[in-house]
């Protein structure tokens, strides 16, 4: 694929962006409806406003891709369905899907529907890639963490592949982060994170005091790789994708016509280039991740400076779609003759359209001179037309005044504008939908201890599953199984530019005895089972529905970890599960999974992360652990249910989720929850309770 075959995809939170992103130039639109998409709080579309909408675009030939992106529930899937084949009734694009269920379903229902894996789906290996091609997804978009050379290593694997290129960078892995939900309740793998991250946090630095209103350690700047437009279009990416359905039309605008230019090889103009640096930024922009230059130059505020600088330029910017821009090309042939006069307008996609009126005139003086009537039919403006040829055949003697060469134009042109937004719509069969197989929950509960190091492990834990850190010597491992524990490893949530590195690891620790893997990434299933080791889907798979657990117990996963923001009645009306699940019962739970130590960023080092972490405005403090080149920012409190287990819906296992504690600590809390013991002071009792947006 070369440059100028590469899609520039442009967001659209309002039919005034839509409009913006067409005119200046993307070759396709995201966006969504008012339900089961992740910027929920956008203007987003009426199902009326989005027929219109495909119709525009697709006149304009510029291709519609519908934001399915959220989890979903076992009650809300009806609704999600009908969003999806309401999409397929009026011949949307693309689908983004998240949820892995729905995904199940609408492939299902609507095979020749195309499906875009979500970037909330957190995919950023090869073995991800793969899983996600084979799960039926025609393209994934991937993590916005992920270098050069990791996004090569993902191309040529049978799927497109789509690359945020500008706006808004998360601090967490998408799909990963959990601290608007835990905190606010409003859970961003739901639509409506609340930007927990752009608050103020600060390093610990061993201090108690609350953090100041202006520190930020948790704000990066906004993504920009328009250096590297041409490189990605040589590994091989399909699709430049700018973020930023929240944003004005203005902004969309500017980034559209700036990465059009570039996807086509052009010189960029450096009046609007300076105008998208001005309308949003946040102290400037990185290419960090792509260049792999970490740490704190990546980071950044909405300066004062900021918005200043964007309020001079909305003008200049507005003017950029103000009027219909050409994008369609189409050839003319024009008949003159004196019972009719025919004019056929022909694009390049197959569509045809013929006009004809009433007879031409004799000539007074001259006839109708071709060139002239050249001249009048190439006066396309106001349209999103253009004219690469054109032939004319005018009969003996005849003329036609320019009026009605121009309403013959005009009629045409509206006419094929028409046809070409004719809707096409894509079968959609609810019945071909498979059920669920339902398996049989335990009478008992087993439980799953996971550690954060093998020093916390101790002879109590004997008659439990242990599971480890995936870098624990393979003698330890070796001694602990030849000694009678059960023993699992855990594969590292983040698994960027190691999948070689994890998948020997996995080899040698199946080697040494153990027996199961966690996994909590896509791209994790397939490295556990190529070891021989017994697939444990963790949390970070984020499974909230029936059809989702269907479809991974279908992809080799023996059990899997619900969703920590189902509620318990939510968990308990899932009835018996198709495969063995289990819930996250205890635990310092990880609220966002990053690739940058945001204590790094503010003091230059993380060598001594150990029991530091991040303070907020209120004075919680929030444990960061780094591990495998990557860190999680931990809650301020565990989770605790060990004097309610009266309440703990049944389960086929339980997972305690063991990171800063000590070995007698995790001991103590083990033998609080076999006896019912009083909660410890400070703790929550997570989303269990309240649930989420």
């Amino acid at each position: 694929m070369n440059a100028h075959s590469i899609e520039v995809l442009a967001p659209a939170g309002s039919y005034e962006s839509l409009t913006a992103a067409v005119r200046s130039g993307a070759a396709a639109v995201y966006l969504g409806l008012s339900a089961f998409n992740a910027r929920r709080a956008a203007h987003n579309f009426t199902e009326q406003e989005l027929t219109e909408a495909v119709a525009y675009c697709h006149a304009r030939g510029v291709k519609v891709h519908l934001a399915l992106n959220t989890l979903v529930r076992d009650d809300e899937l009806d609704s999600a369905l009908a969003v999806a084949e309401f999409a397929c009734s009026i011949g949307i694009d693309a689908l983004i899907v998240q949820d892995l269920g729905l995904a199940r379903c609408i492939h299902a229902a609507a095979p020749t529907m195309p499906l875009h894996a979500s970037t909330q789906l957190s995919c950023h290996t090869p073995a991800g890639v793969d899983f996600l091609r084979d799960a039926g997804f025609s393209r994934v978009v991937l993590a916005r963490e992920m270098s050069r050379e990791e996004i090569a290593a993902c191309a040529g694997r049978g799927v497109e592949l789509e690359v945020f290129v500008h706006g808004a960078l998360c601090m967490s892995v998408s799909g990963q982060c959990y601290f608007s939900a835990m905190l606010g309740g409003r859970s961003g793998n739901r639509g409506a994170c609340a930007q927990t991250c752009r608050l103020p946090f600060a390093p610990t630095r061993d201090r108690a005091q609350p953090c100041a209103p202006d520190e930020a350690a948790l704000s990066l700047k906004d993504n920009c790789l328009l250096d590297h437009v041409q490189d990605l279009a040589a590994l091989g990416v399909a699709s430049l994708k700018i973020e930023g359905r929240m944003k004005r039309p203005e902004y969309v605008a500017a980034a559209s016509a700036v990465y059009s230019a570039a996807a086509r090889g052009e010189t960029v103009d450096p009046q609007t280039l300076d105008a998208l640096t001005k309308v949003f930024s946040r102290s400037g922009f990185t290419d960090g991740y792509y260049t792999h230059r970490l740490g704190g130059t990546m980071f950044g505020t909405r300066r004062k400076q900021d918005v200043t600088a964007a309020a001079g330029v909305l003008g200049t910017l507005a003017r950029l779609y103000d009027r219909e821009t050409p994008l369609v090309a189409v050839t003319m042939a024009l008949a003159v003759e004196k019972d009719a006069c025919t004019l056929t307008v022909s694009d390049e996609d197959g569509h045809r359209v013929c006009i004809t009126a009433d007879g031409a005139e004799a000539a007074l003086n001259k006839p109708l001179d071709p060139d002239r009537a050249r001249e009048q039919l190439q006066k396309t403006g106001g349209t999103p037309f253009f004219v690469t040829a054109t032939d004319i055949a005018v009969g003996e003697g005849l003329t036609l005044p320019a009026s009605r060469l121009n309403a013959l134009r005009r009629e045409a042109l509206d006419a094929l504008l028409t046809v070409r937004g004719k809707i096409t719509p894509i079968p959609f069969d609810k019945a071909a939908i498979p059920p669920c197989k339902r398996g049989k929950t335990p009478d008992a509960a087993t439980w799953i201890v996971r550690l954060a190091t093998v020093e916390q492990y101790s002879s109590a834990l004997r008659e439990h599953l242990v599971i480890l850190p995936l870098n624990t010597p393979v003698d330890t491992v070796h001694a602990l199984t030849a000694d009678g524990q059960a023993i699992g490893v855990e594969i590292p949530r983040g698994l960027f530019g190691t999948e070689d590195a994890v998948a020997a690891a996995l080899v040698a620790a199946a080697k040494a005895g153990a027996t199961a893997a966690l996994c909590g990434n896509v791209g994790a299933i397939a490295l556990a089972k190529r070891a021989g080791l017994t697939a444990i889907g963790g949390f970070g798979l984020n499974l909230m529905n029936s059809q989702a657990l269907s479809f991974c117990k279908g992809v080799g996963l023996d059990s899997a970890t619900l969703s920590t923001e189902l509620t318990f009645p939510q968990i308990s009306a899932l009835g018996n599960t198709p495969l063995a699940c289990g819930i996250l019962l205890y635990g310092r739970q990880p609220l966002m999974l990053t690739r940058n130590c945001p204590r790094q960023a503010a003091l230059g080092s993380c060598a001594h992360c150990h029991g530091q972490g991040l303070i907020d405005r209120t004075g919680a403090q929030f444990p960061v652990i780094c591990s495998g080149g990557c860190s999680e920012v931990l809650n301020s409190v565990p989770l605790y249910w060990g004097d309610r287990m009266n309440e703990v819906p049944r389960a086929a296992f339980y997972v305690f989720h063991f990171t800063t504690e000590s070995t007698d600590e995790v001991r103590a809390v083990l033998n609080a929850y076999r006896e019912g013991t009083t909660s410890p002071p400070s703790i929550t009792r997570g989303l269990y309770r309240r649930g989420v947006e």
